[in-house]
């Protein structure tokens, strides 16, 4: 049975993203997906915040032929419902509606968690899952401030399960070959990274206090965070641009492309930090900074750059988002699922084209077949012990990059750093946004 199971796991490794853009492994079938060889071995997982980003979540690891979304969990009734039609109709089992996750996490038949709920819940929850010995998968970023960032490094330590965040990009195996080029010096030493991000979003206007939707149970929505009175231009999406609930552009889609940066430079935390920018484009209730520039320093003579801009969608180098390393012998870009090199004169070197496609702009689920291969590792990481592309501490590293660039815009000025962990020194101002208030009784802890 260990070696059927062996075999099944090494065959969906490598067909889970034909499964899950649709296709079908050789040698299975819709109808025979009951009876595949080890299908008792599968990971059950639970999924928690299924409006958008989870909702692609669920059904893709409903796709995933060695795992089972046996839970969903939301405080909007609509969005579970919606979660868990499209699940059953994958699976041909319907998952639970445990509206509480908490409760989902007394399930003993669920081995993971799934968190794709808004910022602000992210550590908390995973926290409190790692202590109930589930696993979790993570999305990015895997903490609201520093400080939780921290706790969840720390409760994995303590509690010993997996935790995966969801910058998926460390699995896409074009990007890991670019790196891989990077690191044996393509280009010489890389010494400067860039990276950016750019849409066109639309202003969210000014809301009014409105009544709570009887399908939100919005105490629990806001769970760590202290209470604010429900306006109606916040819930589901336009939470990430105010700071009690979300983190900003810097972290909602910087984090993905700081994580590559910091990958491919082999750097962990920074020395100095600066970042400037602000909420040009539209006078509204937005708080976080629609256009943002965050410099990183490190002490190994290198730095970065991040440039974000949520309301002019034009790009740079020819792509909405993406990242060039700059080194001594020439530059390296990736794209996607692809990457160039040039030489010093800008002439291309090699060229390695996307295998699938992407969809920067897709808000939910930009490239599913290829994210399966992230849960794949995720589920080796839990029934074999195998590393992980983005354990917790890496994903805690990256995260922290975004979060000091916010804290310098916020306070406005440059932060000096310990390069041996990024906290912030001689700053009590920048030191006080480190860790945020929470709602009395809501406080995470290991």
């Amino acid at each position: 049975m260990e070696k059927s199971r062996r075999t099944f796991l090494k065959h969906t490794a490598k067909g889970s993203a034909i499964l899950a853009a649709g296709g079908i492994l050789p040698g299975f079938s819709a109808k025979s997906y009951a009876a595949i060889p080890g299908a008792n071995e599968r990971v059950r997982v639970g999924v928690m915040g299924v409006n958008a980003r989870g909702l692609a979540l669920a059904q893709n690891f409903a796709k995933q032929p060695n795992c089972e979304v046996v839970s969903i969990s939301d405080v909007d009734s609509r969005a579970s419902q919606k979660c868990i039609t499209k699940v059953e109709d994958i699976q041909k089992n319907r998952p639970t509606d445990v509206p509480d996750f908490r409760k989902a996490l007394e399930q003993k038949d669920m081995d993971a968690l799934i968190i794709a709920a808004p910022d602000h819940w992210h550590a908390p929850a995973a926290i409190l899952a790692a202590k109930a010995g589930k696993h979790v998968y993570l999305e990015k970023p895997c903490s609201h401030n520093p400080h939780e960032g921290e706790l969840l490094v720390a409760a994995q330590k303590k509690y010993k399960t997996v935790i995966q965040m969801g910058n998926q990009r460390r699995s896409w195996p074009n990007v890991i070959k670019g790196i891989q080029e990077l690191k044996d010096g393509a280009i010489g030493r890389a010494y400067f990274g860039k990276g950016w991000y750019t849409n066109n979003r639309k202003s969210i206007g000014r809301g009014k206090e409105a009544a709570v939707p009887e399908w939100l149970d919005y105490d629990l929505w806001q769970g760590p965070a202290p209470r604010k009175a429900f306006r109606d231009n916040l819930i589901h999406y336009n939470w990430h641009w105010f700071w009690n609930w979300g983190t900003g552009e810097a972290l909602n889609n910087g984090t993905h492309m700081i994580d590559l940066l910091r990958w491919g430079m082999g750097v962990d935390y920074p020395i100095r930090v600066t970042s400037s920018g602000g909420r040009y484009r539209y006078e509204d209730d937005w708080e976080t900074p629609d256009t943002q520039v965050i410099n990183l320093e490190f002490d190994n003579n290198s730095s970065m750059t991040w440039e974000g801009r949520s309301c002019n969608g034009k790009p740079l180098e020819g792509n909405t988002v993406g990242v060039v390393f700059y080194g001594e012998k020439g530059s390296l870009m990736i794209d996607g699922n692809a990457y160039t090199i040039f030489d010093l004169d800008g002439k291309v070197a090699k060229d390695v084209k996307n295998d699938l496609k992407i969809d920067a702009r897709n808000l939910t689920n930009p490239a599913e077949a290829l994210d399966a291969l992230h849960f794949q590792n995720f589920f080796d990481g839990i029934r074999k012990g195998a590393p992980l592309n983005s354990d917790i501490l890496s994903g805690h590293q990256s995260t922290l990059l975004c979060q000091l660039g916010n804290i310098a815009l916020r306070t406005g000025g440059t932060l000096h750093t310990d390069p041996s962990n990024g906290r912030i020194k001689n700053n009590k101002e920048a030191q006080k946004l480190w860790k945020r208030t929470y709602q009395p009784g809501w406080e995470p802890t290991v």
